[in-house]
């Protein structure tokens, strides 16, 4: 519970620090993305401190690009 409150006081200071510069420049499409990315980095680290694994992006990748890699290998 208190490594969630430390991760969401840093997702605070980050947010504080990011969003007004881009709401200055009227830079909506980019603060969509930063705030979509950021939820995912937040979601996921607080998930890994309450002790849940998480498995690798390459874990998930690694069977469906396995026959490209067979056939540039030969």
């Amino acid at each position: 519970m208190l490594s969630s409150l430390g991760i969401l006081m840093v997702a605070t200071v980050i947010l504080t620090i990011e969003v007004p510069p881009l709401l200055e420049k009227k830079l909506k499409k980019e603060l969509i993305l930063f705030l979509i990315i950021l939820a995912i980095g937040i979601g996921t680290w607080i998930l890994r401190g309450f002790g849940v694994t998480i498995q690798s992006p390459v874990d998930i990748l690694f069977p469906i690009l396995k026959p490209v890699i067979d056939l540039l290998s030969l």
